[in-house]
């Protein structure tokens, strides 16, 4: 099989231009995920937001998570677990308004620099957003204006450790599933592995790089690209040896936000190439949360079903 992409941002300003944008748009057809290196935001930030990270897990949640799994008697079972995963986690929101303050046991250096680290993503993302417009031949813009609603979008951390797990054969780190939201920017731990991706039916390893950031697409980017650029399943496999760090950044549209595919990437002359549904955003994540671990195709088809309710908003000018 073919290399995972990784892609070199800097490469965007020198004569490898039209190469690079042409590796994006080929990771985002034919991959759906790709790992992104030069891309601005600073190793040393990079590296406090590690340790901080790997240091309050230690102090705040692992005992936490012990507990939990003495609880539920994981580390004896015997058959596969289909209805919980072998992670610990919390959520840290940034956008459109932040609950950073509200997140008990977080010291101040570690707020400081996940702030500062949310920022760089922020910046990140919103290009990413506009170099798929170019790729996609949208107007510039056109993507961070869909996902602002009328609140601007929705962008949070989800920081999650995988311990080390006596039986990984029988219960997942993280159970298959295609991110719900827009473009999904990840930080992960360079030393221990995990994260696969299903690619013609076959689970790939995200290999672990130093600094890196993975970038994969969520369904609503499949549907406001008319399926030109897909999610992609993918799951994590926990580990019998090694706690794996994950700092998933989601960066979604806001909740009112009316999603639907783009006019100019639709056929004009035959209505049923838009096969694809205009719904509002947060009606799509009320379905989602029960629907998480099951196949997208489902989760369109009933959107679909309610799309006669949607009346599409005017696209707000950032």
């Amino acid at each position: 099989m073919e290399n995972f992409p990784v892609i070199d941002l800097s490469k965007l300003n020198g004569e490898e231009r039209a190469l690079t944008m042409e590796l994006i748009h080929d990771a985002c057809e034919n991959w759906g995920f790709f790992e992104l290196v030069n891309h601005g935001i600073s190793h040393d930030l990079m590296d406090t937001v590690e340790r901080l990270t790997k240091e309050h897990y230690m102090k705040c949640m692992e005992q936490r998570f012990k507990e939990m799994v003495e609880s539920n008697g994981l580390e004896a079972v015997q058959s596969e677990i289909n209805d919980m995963d072998w992670e610990s986690t919390f959520f840290l929101r940034h956008l459109p308004a932040s609950n950073m303050h509200e997140i008990p046991d977080l010291e101040d250096d570690y707020r400081k620099a996940m702030k500062e680290f949310a920022v760089g993503l922020q910046k990140l993302a919103e290009q990413m957003l506009d170099l798929l417009c170019e790729n996609l031949g949208l107007e510039k813009g056109y993507l961070k204006k869909v996902f602002y609603g009328s609140k601007g979008p929705n962008f949070g951390t989800k920081v999650s450790n995988y311990p080390p797990c006596p039986k990984p054969d029988l219960i997942k780190g993280l159970r298959a599933h295609t991110d719900a939201g827009g473009i999904i920017l990840l930080f992960q731990d360079d030393k221990v592995s995990g994260l696969q991706l299903l690619k013609d039916d076959q689970w790939v390893d995200v290999p672990p790089m130093k600094h890196s950031i993975v970038i994969n697409l969520g369904d609503q980017l499949e549907v406001i690209t008319n399926g030109k650029y897909k999610s992609v399943m993918h799951r994590v496999i926990a580990q019998t040896d090694g706690n794996r760090m994950s700092l998933a950044s989601f960066y979604n549209p806001g909740d009112d936000a009316v999603i639907y595919p783009a006019p100019s990437l639709v056929e004009k002359e035959a209505e049923k190439n838009q096969i694809y549904p205009k719904f509002v955003f947060d009606d799509y994540m009320k379905l989602y949360v029960g629907l998480k671990f099951q196949a997208k195709e489902p989760r369109f088809e009933a959107m679909k079903a309610m799309e006669s309710t949607v009346t599409p908003g005017a696209i707000a000018t950032v």
